[in-house]
């Protein structure tokens, strides 16, 4: 007769026991009876309600996803013959999203005689990768792609930390209005 190691409802072991008598057991306490070790001897099973289990299980799995950070990757695009104050604009773009943790994918679009040079636009890039080299690193160089010249950055700071940061920094920012409040009413 098949035999089964039995746990109960609350953790606590019952023993080995016939499977017919282990079912018996889960119909009076109206639970269902689960195997957890198909492949220790005796097999594993407890009583439990099964339903209740699964929704807890998810609800886990659905907090752990949460709580991940997704690393993203930006793309900012560039031309080879770029203006200063195009150039301080884009390089604050990079600067943010490497601030916030994402991957910046860095685009240099040559068009018609501009692609003959493409010193240029690698000159650019290793500029704005000297620009930004306190916040992220060069993850893979400067190459030419048809038309495009690509290099992607990453951030020296992880995604969760980033986040943090950001947080402390806005909670911080708050404590410090919060502060100024009062004082402005007394004067």
């Amino acid at each position: 007769m098949p035999e089964v190691r039995l746990v109960g409802p609350n953790g606590e072991q019952v023993g080995i026991v016939p499977i017919a008598k282990a079912l018996e057991l889960a119909r009076e306490s109206d639970l269902d009876l689960v195997e957890v070790a198909p492949t220790a001897r005796p097999p594993v099973a407890k009583l439990m309600d099964y339903g209740k289990f699964k929704y807890e299980s998810a609800m886990k799995a659905r907090e752990a996803r949460k709580n991940q950070a997704h690393t993203v990757i930006k793309e900012i695009k560039l031309r080879p013959k770029i203006d200063p104050h195009d150039y301080e604009t884009k390089k604050g773009h990079v600067v943010r999203f490497l601030k916030a943790g994402d991957k910046v994918k860095v685009t240099i679009m040559f068009r018609g005689r501009e692609q003959s040079r493409p010193e240029l636009g690698f000159r650019l890039l290793q500029r704005l990768a000297d620009d930004v080299e306190e916040l992220g690193f060069v993850e893979s160089r400067a190459k030419q792609d048809g038309r495009n010249m690509i290099m992607v950055l990453g951030p020296h700071k992880k995604k969760a930390e980033a986040k943090a940061e950001a947080k402390a920094e806005r909670a911080a920012a708050r404590g410090g209005a919060a502060e100024a409040e009062p004082d402005a009413g007394i004067a």
